[in-house]
């Protein structure tokens, strides 16, 4: 029973390491023979390797560490080469993108060149990632799902290239950095009205938690029957047996419907795809086609405008008695539009100041609160 209640695998297989079907090597090979390892071994299987990687792999790697290079130079370079200073500071070092005076054109290296051409590498790395991805399914005869995920969360980074490329400037991507990125994300929910009112990016955080509750429900009814052998789904949902039995009645009891063994994984699927894939729509309506979010919410009636001032009925005020702490005040707090600033008369000020009467100095306070 304890091998189903801890975090971390209690029985590790040892044998000869599994070198995996017959491939097609013309286009690359596998490295390594397989070992094991304890420790990989907690978490999953022991062993590790062999390792494909193929022409796709190999360049992926090769511009990776390029785009790498780039930014740690870069992060390196600002602090003066001071190794101790790079390691202090390194959340908060950042390679920027080129300043909004540059627009679209190419700026020079030290004024964003170098960001354009670490972006340039880094996406680049990620798509022959994906091409890799995408052939080693399709080379061991699976389905194309776990790409297509993949695809979902690359063009949520894309629409970070397309979004400053629609609106005509640079300056508009998201520095490479730690804290950085984080700065920018408030930036720019800010500069376009607070990306909360952008209802792609309420469906993407919909989805992202929808995914975490099916991920949490579903990995416990797993382990729940893992002593009934529900962890071979596979098997489970072509030969239903008790554990799944049990796993879809305990739901149906529990909340009157239940998934599948196989329905769950759709699910799943569906709502992690969807997570990145309606956040790269918002990114990519905002600031093309709505400039503030909060202005196109109360447009549309998602969110109430600013009062325009805050003045209180006799009864409104009444209302608000007793919400107070301690006693209750004498006046209520309300909203007195501010005046047009007094032009002063220039001509006074320059007088000697013999010159002025006091009576001409003396501002009657009551004519200066009705002064328009």
């Amino acid at each position: 029973m304890l091998e189903y209640q801890n975090l971390f695998t209690r029985v590790q297989v040892r044998t000869l390491p599994e070198a995996g079907i017959e491939i097609d090597e013309s286009t690359g090979t596998r490295f390594g023979t397989g070992t094991f390892s304890y420790l990989a071994g907690k978490f999953g299987d022991a062993q590790v390797g062999p390792i494909y990687l193929g022409w796709a792999g190999v360049l992926s790697l090769i511009f990776g560490f390029m785009a790498f290079e780039i930014i740690g130079f870069n992060m390196w370079a600002s602090v003066g080469w001071d190794p101790v200073e790079f390691v202090r500071q390194l959340p908060w070092l950042a390679l920027e993108p080129p300043p909004p005076q540059f627009g679209l054109r190419v700026p020079p290296l030290a004024q964003g060149g170098w960001y354009l051409m670490a972006g340039f590498f880094l996406t680049l790395s990620i798509l022959l990632w994906w091409v890799r991805v995408y052939r080693r399914a399709r080379a061991l005869n699976m389905g194309t799902h776990l790409p297509w995920a993949f695809a979902s969360a690359i063009f949520l980074y894309t629409t970070f290239f397309f979004q400053p490329l629609f609106v005509g400037s640079w300056s508009e991507m998201v520095p490479f950095g730690l804290f950085p990125h984080l700065d920018w994300t408030a930036a720019f929910s800010i500069r376009y009205g607070n990306l909360y009112y952008n209802p792609f990016h309420a469906l993407s955080i919909a989805f992202l938690y929808g995914s975490a509750v099916l991920f949490a429900m579903h990995a416990a009814t797993i382990l729940a029957v893992a002593r009934l052998g529900g962890e071979r789904e596979i098997e489970q949902i072509t030969d239903r047996g008790t554990a799944a039995e049990r796993s879809m009645l305990f739901w149906r009891w529990t909340m009157g419907f239940n998934a599948t063994m196989e329905s769950i994984h759709r699910w799943a699927w569906w709502f992690a795809v969807l997570t990145t894939f309606t956040g790269g729509i918002g990114i990519l309506l905002t600031g093309t086609v709505v400039d503030n979010w909060y202005l196109w919410g109360v447009k549309h009636g998602l969110v109430a405008p600013y009062p325009a001032n805050n003045a209180l009925t006799e009864e409104q005020q009444q209302l608000l008695r007793g919400r107070y702490q301690g006693t209750a005040p004498d006046t209520f707090p309300s909203y007195v539009a501010p005046q047009p600033a007094m032009m002063l008369d220039t001509t006074a000020l320059m007088a000697p100041a013999d010159s002025v009467t006091a009576d001409s100095t003396r501002v009657d306070s009551t004519t200066a609160r009705k002064t328009p």
